[in-house]
């Protein structure tokens, strides 16, 4: 990331709001979350090992779902794109309740942030603890409340509150350097290992996916593997 290496908390400020939602990618792609289900399983873009995915980075990965499963899904997502928060809102709740509770799949989020906002919000989640998951459901179904607000510090401190954050743990998250350093660390190490370049991605068993799957074209990509 070449952004000013200073608190979060004046640099969310900085980048116009308007701009935000639509910074899903740096290379133009829009995804696919407005696309008509289909059964046909998308191509991939590209293969990887997934041993070397799937090594211990600069934060831990938060997952959902069995060890033992035989499906691993990595999403590579940024809180400010709205095709993340399209895929977190719309399909994400039926992968969870088809594959994750029921053992066949395993779910892990790793952070790509295109921005300050993003970074914040990534921030915010990884100290909320073991709410990581729910705060970054609360973020992405609120997405248009505070992605693009004016006042985005305020507006991200109502919903950190419904966490239980204060406004002394607000502030002290969002001035955490080393934090910081760790979110940006997961983004340069997709981007340059992986070679995401765009969010969301996701890492199915090795190969790569972009955009915001519908559950049917999730379902035709998972199932074979099963």
């Amino acid at each position: 990331m070449t952004l000013s290496r200073r608190t979060i908390l004046s640099s969310m400020a900085a980048v116009p709001a308007g701009l935000l939602l639509a910074a899903c990618s740096d290379s133009g792609q829009q995804g696919t979350a407005n696309a008509a289900p289909s059964a046909a399983a998308p191509q991939p873009s590209g293969t990887l090992d997934m041993a070397e995915v799937l090594k211990p980075g600069a934060l831990p990965d938060k997952v959902k779902g069995s060890e033992d499963a035989k499906v691993t899904v990595v999403e590579y997502a940024s809180m400010t794109c709205s095709h993340c928060a399209s895929f977190a809102v719309n399909t994400y709740p039926e992968v969870e309740k088809k594959y994750v509770d029921t053992g066949k799949v395993r779910f892990i989020l790793r952070e790509f942030p295109f921005d300050p906002r993003a970074e914040a919000g990534f921030m915010l989640a990884r100290c909320s603890g073991d709410n990581y998951f729910a705060m970054i459901d609360v973020l992405f179904k609120q997405q248009m409340n505070w992605a693009a607000a004016e006042n985005v510090k305020d507006a991200m401190f109502q919903l950190a509150k419904l966490a239980g954050f204060t406004q002394e743990s607000f502030n002290a998250c969002l001035t955490d350097q080393n934090l910081l350093d760790q979110v940006r660390a997961v983004q340069k190490r997709g981007a340059e290992e992986f070679r995401i370049d765009s969010t969301p991605s996701f890492i199915i068993n090795g190969k790569v996916y972009k955009g915001a799957m519908s559950i049917d074209e999730f379902s035709a990509v998972i199932d074979p593997l099963l």
